[in-house]
């Protein structure tokens, strides 16, 4: 099947890296440093994606890795590196610290006609808090998602604690334990399902325009109160019938904010095969062939797909 190389790879990778990550939460105080922009990176975010993008670079030698995570500041902190790559060993015994820098940087790729961009944790606060987050993993193919992977460690829909999504275009999305199972194919929650016509939203006051986005999300008549959730576990639970929305409007305070590709790739392809709908707040497609930001978009608007015009309609009154 198409993709299907593409796929298996994204797969192992992701859960290679989610276990990385969970061995780092559930064994440590995880040790946080800050990058230049002050937010926290973790042993989990490098060691995470030096795991991805070791495997991405061998599958796929001639891709591009756009990623979150660069080693500028990990170069600067050697207790820092000596623990990245203690846990990197736990899945490669072989690698040296020079190796882990090196895997870690082939993620630092520009965007191309055909790329990966990687998230390896989206949600490092709720990582640090111990809850929930995601690695995101997509491929790009001249601007469009074929492949997006999301592993979901602290997520819980059902009986299961840690989630695995998976869609390819024109394939659908399904959901598995991360810890191995069968595949469960998902589809957004229909607009008469009242348990969940709710809307989801960022636990960080910080994330969106959160009184607009209730303002939208009360004109298209949702009433109940908010799912809380940091990261593309949000994308998850859309996609999984849990909300029926997801906004991602500017804050007031920095009203020319541009959304970074890693942290939307993933979960934009998962609630589309879903039979979800994504776009910006002006009802455009997301632009993933210009930059690591979105040059031409201004916020997003993730949907069960059947509401998505009346939200476009609510924000075009605001």
């Amino acid at each position: 099947m198409p993709y299907d190389q593409e796929k298996q790879t994204a797969i192992a990778a992701v859960t290679q890296a989610a276990q990385l990550c969970e061995a780092v939460r559930q064994g440590l105080v995880p040790a946080a440093i800050e990058k230049n922009d002050k937010s926290p990176v973790t042993i989990a975010d490098y060691g995470a994606q030096a795991l991805i993008c070791k495997a991405l670079a061998e599958a796929f030698p001639s891709d591009p890795v756009v990623g979150e995570e660069d080693t500028t500041d990990l170069r600067q902190a050697a207790p820092v590196l000596a623990a990245v790559t203690a846990q990197v060993q736990q899945a490669l015994p072989s690698a040296t610290d020079s190796d882990v820098l090196s895997y870690i940087d082939h993620g630092n790729g520009d965007v191309a006609p055909r790329y990966w961009t990687l998230d390896p944790i989206d949600g490092t606060k709720g990582f640090l808090r111990g809850d929930q987050y995601a690695i995101a993993l997509a491929l790009i193919e001249d601007g469009e998602i074929k492949v997006g992977v999301l592993g979901c460690p602290f997520l819980s829909f059902g009986n299961e604690t840690g989630l695995l999504l998976v869609a390819v275009r024109g394939e659908g999305t399904v959901m598995m334990p991360l810890a191995g199972g069968q595949p469960q194919r998902l589809t957004v929650a229909d607009t008469s399902d009242s348990d969940h016509y709710r809307l989801v939203e960022s636990m960080e006051s910080g994330h969106g325009d959160h009184g607009q986005q209730h303002a939208v999300a009360h004109a298209v008549g949702i009433t109940a109160p908010s799912l809380r959730m940091d990261s593309q576990a949000k994308y998850a639970a859309v996609a999984a019938g849990q909300a029926v929305l997801y906004l991602r409007l500017p804050s007031p305070k920095t009203p020319d904010y541009r959304e970074k590709i890693w942290d939307h790739a993933a979960g934009v392809i998962v609630v589309e095969e879903a039979g979800g709908r994504v776009t910006d707040m002006h009802g455009k497609p997301l632009d993933f062939a210009s930059a690591a930001r979105f040059p031409n978009n201004k916020g997003v608007v993730v949907s069960n797909g059947a509401i998505h015009d009346a939200v476009l309609a609510a924000l075009r009154g605001a």
